[in-house]
Parts: structure tokens; sequence; C-alpha cells
């Protein structure tokens, strides 16, 4: 289903003309892009736009609405948004997560002949960018490029959202806790905290086939330099090949990988680590238990 993503009306209100408002949009995002790391008050957002207070906090606000700037909650610094980022990785496979995850996935597959994914968060659904086949004549279709679950729902989805801190965490299931209670019955809101809880323990998430009888799945999230939350990979198989130390042996596959693609990320966006929007770290991965 495609997306068409509307000029909210904030960016159309006053004397100025419909186009008018979009360059000034758009040079607030400039703005507040040159902020990188640190963001950019709304002061200096005044300064170096010349526009008014009054004006630049409403264009500002219709930004936020659609998630292309977003705002610190303690400093009130602005920020580059979540959906810069997907609109990013739509329009740049050469700078995007699943051109950095490519060969990663390749090797996963090649390696484990299972199923392998690389998803991204997108609001508060993680979605699969991308699917590569493994070998093994018995595979698990549970996920799908393209396909959609809530965060917490699937392995993949679940290593994002335990790296995420405990109050977005917790806003999350809040918002999507009736798409689980009508959709995923084998979920529910404190399933998916225990879940969050044992990911954190143990480095990594297990989905234990509750999307799908059988079909087990490993994932690790995918950190920037500055700790945020970036995507993840995971793999999939039937619960017949993820028993105990074959668990280990795709914890081992995933935590190399994952280390391959931040590195590439590293080179790309800096290392620099702001202080306050740091996100949980999680354990190293350790060996798995039994379930």
């Amino acid at each position: 289903m495609q997306q068409v993503i509307e000029i909210p009306s904030g960016l159309r209100e006053g004397a100025v003309s419909g186009s008018q408002a979009v360059e000034r949009a758009l040079q607030l995002l400039s703005i507040v892009g040159r902020g990188a790391e640190k963001g950019v008050a709304l002061a200096d957002v005044v300064a170096d736009s010349g526009l008014n207070k009054p004006t630049a906090r409403r264009l500002l606000m219709a930004l936020m609405r659609s998630r292309l700037v977003e705002q610190d909650e303690l400093t009130r610094r602005y920020y580059l948004g979540g959906e810069l980022y997907v609109l990013g990785m739509l329009a740049s496979r050469r700078h995007g997560l699943l051109e950095m995850a490519g060969e990663s996935l390749k090797r996963l597959s090649g390696r484990s002949a299972d199923t392998s994914f690389v998803s991204m968060r997108r609001d508060d659904y993680a979605v699969c960018l991308h699917r590569e086949e493994g070998t093994h004549p018995v595979r698990t279709h549970a996920l799908l490029t393209g396909d959609q679950n809530p965060l917490g729902v699937g392995a993949g989805s679940l290593a994002m959202l335990a790296a995420l801190p405990d109050a977005e965490v917790e806003a999350v299931l809040g918002r999507i806790e009736g798409v689980i209670a009508a959709q995923y019955p084998g979920y529910s809101p404190q399933i998916i905290r225990e879940d969050v809880a044992r990911s954190r323990e143990l480095g990594y998430a297990l989905n234990p086939g509750r999307v799908i009888a059988n079909s087990w799945g490993i994932g690790m999230a995918i950190l920037l330099p500055d700790g945020r939350l970036a995507g993840a990979l995971s793999i999939a198989a039937i619960d017949s090949r993820m028993g105990e130390a074959r668990q280990k042996e795709l914890v081992g596959l995933l935590a190399h990988e994952v280390e391959r693609v931040q590195g590439k990320l590293k080179s790309l966006f800096g290392s620099e680590k702001p202080v306050l929007r740091k996100a949980p770290q999680a354990a190293r991965p350790r060996t798995p238990e039994r379930v």
C-alpha cells in the first residue's frame, strides 16, 4: 500500500502562498538538520531563518505532526524526525540500511541455510525491508518483504522495541494495545513487556513461535552511532532447527553481522554520542536458555 505524505495545514496557513510555505518549511528542515545530534533551539531557528517566533514555531509544529521533525522533551531542542529517515531509505539504496545490510543477509542465509531479514521501525510498527532466502528445503513464510507488525511482535520487531527507552516502550504498548488484542492472540502488552526484559537480559530477541506456530526467530537490534535505533537483523526457521545449540550458533552469526552493519553506519554518520538521547544498551549475547 502506498503512503502519501500530505503537507499539513500548518504549512498552508497565513498570507503566504502554498509554495512559499513549503519553501519556508524546507528552510527550517535544513536548519534543524545542521544541528545534527546536538539539536537546534527555537531561538536559533528564528535567528537563522529570519522568521518571527510564532511563525517558526507554527511551521515546526506542522513538521512535527508529519514526523519530519521531533523535539526532545527534556531540552526542547529540535531534531530531524524518523519519517525523514524512512524517506531517505526509500529514496537512496546507496546510503540506506537495506544497502548496508545486503551482504550481511546473504552471509547469514548462506551460513545458516535459513531465511534472514532486515527490518526498520516505522511509527509503532516494524517493516520488513528485505527477506533473504536460505537453501534449507523447509522454510518459514511468517514474514515477507513489506510486511508490517506492531513493535514487539516477531524477533526483529521485538529486538527493536527492546532497544528503546522504557518510557517509549510503554508509550508504544499503550498505542498498539487494541491492535494486539484484535489481531495477535499469542500476545498481550504484559507478554511483550516480559519479552522485552528477557531480550535485554540475553542481548537478543527470541520469538518462540508466537506469530505462527512452529516458526521461530532470533533478532538483534542495529543501533546508530549515538545509540538510537536504526533497525534489526533476524533469522527465522522451523522449530526443529531452533534447539539450544542452534540458537547459540545463530546468535553468534547475527552478532557478527550486526557489528559489521553498525561499523558501516559509524563510518557514514560519525561516532559522536550525545548524552540525552541514548537508547538502553543491550547485554552482550549469552548462551540461549531452554524456553
